[in-house]
This record gives C-alpha cells, sequence and structure tokens, in this order.
C-alpha cells in the first residue's frame, strides 16, 4: 500500500520589481507580520509560527499580462474593505457590474485580487 507523501504548504512566491515596497503592503493590506527581511527579499506571515506565507523576490522584468492566480478575500463588510484598501494604495481593475459579487482590485505593482462580497444567510 501507498502512503502518500506529508506537504506543508509553506508559502506563494510573489516576483516584483521592488519585493521589500510590496512585502510591506501587503503586510498592511492584510494585518500580518514581516517575518525576514533583507534588502531584496521579504516574507510576511499571518503569524510568526503560522503558515502559509507570502515571499516577495525581485525579478527583472515586470508584469505583461493577467494573473495566472490570484487571491480572493471575503471581509465582514465589502464596501468598506474596499475603500480601506484603496486607500492604501489599490486600484480598481473594472467596474463592478449589477450581477458581480466581487470587486477585482490591483495593489501597487499591479497584480490582481479579488474583494468578495458578504456571505449569504
Amino acid at each position: 500500500m501507498l502512503r502518500p507523501m506529508t506537504l506543508e504548504w509553506e508559502q506563494i512566491i510573489v516576483d516584483s520589481a521592488d519585493p521589500v515596497a510590496l512585502g510591506r503592503w501587503w503586510a498592511e493590506a492584510l494585518g500580518w507580520v514581516v517575518v525576514d527581511e533583507s534588502e531584496e527579499i521579504i516574507e510576511i506571515r499571518p503569524e510568526p509560527d503560522r503558515m502559509p506565507g507570502l515571499l516577495f523576490v525581485p525579478v527583472p522584468e515586470g508584469k505583461a499580462s493577467k494573473n495566472r492566480l490570484h487571491p480572493d478575500f471575503r471581509p465582514d463588510d465589502q464596501e468598506a474593505e474596499v475603500a480601506r484598501l484603496l486607500a492604501l494604495g489599490a486600484r480598481r481593475a473594472d467596474a463592478v457590474g449589477e450581477e458581480q459579487h466581487w470587486v477585482t482590485l490591483l495593489d501597487p505593482e499591479g497584480n490582481e485580487f479579488c474583494v468578495l462580497s458578504e456571505r449569504k444567510g
């Protein structure tokens, strides 16, 4: 009988033009803590010993197209959270349609993420 491998999700790597600035932005946006930082990289986590985290690393090329992977967040108050993220420096990616239950935003380097509406019932 084959036994499954034991995997622990440690982090997601985020390519960035300015990893430290982008990592600090996401730390503030998520209320996470910086657990490692140098001149070129920064790692943030929900709490110092809690995973997974985000590791921001430098790449020479800029973002060229839509993300292949993006996070969705479900806040208690979508409108307030969108306003808070916009005040931190996020930008709207598109207009919100009447039937659309999410708002797509861009972080300071143009990476997409969505803020979902509140759960119904």
